[in-house]
Parts: C-alpha cells; sequence; structure tokens
C-alpha cells in the first residue's frame, strides 16, 4: 500500500497552474492508494460545479458546494483525462485568507464507502482560520482500516491548544480498529515534551520511524504562514507525518515535491510511505 500527504497550500501559491500541472504528473506516475490533502481550497466566488461533473465525489457534508477552481476537483479531472481514476472526498472548514474556502480532502483508489468528519477543535466557527475537523474515509479495498487527513492547531495556543484538540481526535478514534492519520500536525518531530512525544506516548506509531529506508523527513524549509514566530530549524522541520494506531509493516518513507523528487508545488513538502 502506498500512502500520501501533502498540504497542498493550492491557490494560494504563485504560479498555481503550474504547480497543479505538476502536482498531477506526480501523482500519475507515483499512484498512490490514499491521498490525504490540506488546505485545499476554492474560491468562494467561483461558480458552482454541476453534480453530472462531479464523478468519483463522496460527499462529507450534503451542505459543500464544489466550485469550479477546486483544487482536488481540478486534479482529479486531470487524473481523469489520463485515464486514472480516483474516489474522493472534500470538507470545507474555515474562510481562508477572506477569500477562500479551505478544507481537507482525501482521494482513493478504491471507492469510498464511508466518511467521517469530526470536530476537534473547541468551536464550529467558520469564520475563524482556527476551526479544526478530520476527514476520514473507508474504502473498499480496506474496510477495516480508516484514512484520516489531519490539520491541527500549535501546541501552545491559549484558546485551543493541540493538547486539547489531539484529546477530542484520539477519543475519536477509539471507535476504529485500525486508523492512519496524515497530515500537517504542526509539531516538529525534534521538539521534546510537546504534540509529538504526546502522540507518541497514546502509542501510536510514527511510519518514519518505522521506515527500513528514510530521507531525511524534513517537510518544511525556511518561514511559513503559522511558523515565522515559532520554531525553526537551519535544518528544516518535520511536521507533516503519517502515524498508525498499529505497528505497520512500513517499507519506505520518501519526501516528495521538493524539488530532488518532483517540483515543488506548497510551502510544504509531501511524505509517501510504501507498506508491504
Amino acid at each position: 500500500m502506498k500512502l500520501l500527504t501533502l498540504n497542498t497550500h493550492s491557490l494560494v501559491e504563485e504560479n498555481y497552474e503550474q504547480k497543479l500541472h505538476d502536482f498531477v504528473l506526480a501523482l500519475s506516475k507515483e499512484l498512490p492508494d490514499v491521498i490525504a490533502l490540506q488546505e485545499v481550497n476554492q474560491s468562494v466566488s467561483a461558480k458552482m460545479v454541476p453534480d453530472s461533473e462531479l464523478s468519483g465525489y463522496v460527499p462529507a457534508d450534503e451542505r459543500a458546494v464544489v466550485r469550479q477552481d477546486n483544487h482536488v476537483y481540478q486534479a482529479v479531472r486531470l487524473l481523469r483525462d489520463m485515464g486514472i481514476y480516483y474516489s474522493w472526498t472534500w470538507l470545507p472548514i474555515k474562510l481562508g485568507y477572506g477569500r477562500y474556502d479551505e478544507g481537507l480532502a482525501v482521494m482513493a483508489r478504491s471507492p469510498i464507502k464511508e466518511v467521517k468528519a469530526p470536530l476537534v477543535s473547541a468551536e464550529d466557527d467558520y469564520s475563524n482560520w482556527k476551526t479544526r475537523k478530520l476527514l476520514g474515509v473507508r474504502t473498499a479495498d480496506s474496510c477495516d482500516e480508516w484514512f484520516y487527513s489531519v490539520h491541527l492547531g500549535w501546541w501552545e495556543d491559549s484558546d485551543d491548544p493541540f493538547c486539547d484538540q489531539w484529546q477530542r481526535t484520539s477519543d475519536h478514534m477509539l471507535r476504529h480498529r485500525k486508523v492512519w492519520l496524515m497530515g500537517d500536525f504542526n509539531s516538529p518531530a525534534q521538539v521534546r515534551d510537546q504534540g509529538y512525544d504526546l502522540i507518541l506516548s497514546e502509542c501510536w506509531h510514527d511510519s518514519y520511524v518505522l521506515a527500513e529506508c528514510k530521507d531525511s523527513g524534513v517537510t518544511v524549509v525556511g518561514s511559513i504562514d503559522g511558523w515565522r514566530d515559532k520554531f525553526s530549524s537551519p535544518a528544516g522541520i518535520r511536521i507533516d507525518q503519517i502515524w498508525c494506531s498499529y505497528r505497520a509493516d512500513v517499507f519506505s518513507s520518501r519526501i516528495v515535491f521538493n524539488n530532488a523528487n518532483y517540483p515543488v508545488v506548497s510551502d510544504h513538502y509531501g511524505v509517501i510511505i510504501e507498506t508491504r
């Protein structure tokens, strides 16, 4: 099984159309079984996509409207034009930069059979950029496993710290036997006694640590939104992670979209793991 996670930054990126093309071309070569995406945007003013054009779409919220420039819709459409089909879901969570519906997405090669979208922030306020939810799917090929796209807040947030959001996340996961958490945890693996160590303390397994073959694991280099006044490292930080509720047999963990493995498409690099 091959899993990919990426904080896309999507429509916020300069040269977006080229980066969308690069992203889709990489997917066509790698063909991940499940893809977890964060910061998946659409313009609030863009035209709505007719239901007849939403091939493979499984709603996470029946009230959600998919618009023409929706990042995951465009990626799935371009892949379909190449003869590659993904089942997909998207959940708008908050208003981003005052002009985007921003949310999470999951794409799967196997048909999505069930979707869950629990709230993990203290409040559910679409106008508040700190609102956080999870987006999870169960597929036809992995009926006993759940795959969640995750984008959590920061450890030191006084309004709704990481530890509280993690507790809500952990409580929700108790209803599943096997779970993969994939995404932007905003908790550097290098920092002790904060978010990363909290997850470890609850017996979750970091796929990077489990992997037989791995690289640096660094997913953010330089200064990006949300981290300008926080912990930084000249060598970069590893905040995009893939965790598993059981000790999976992970063969490899690779950083992608870092110019060494496919062009940069976001302010984050992506992570691909392969299991046996």
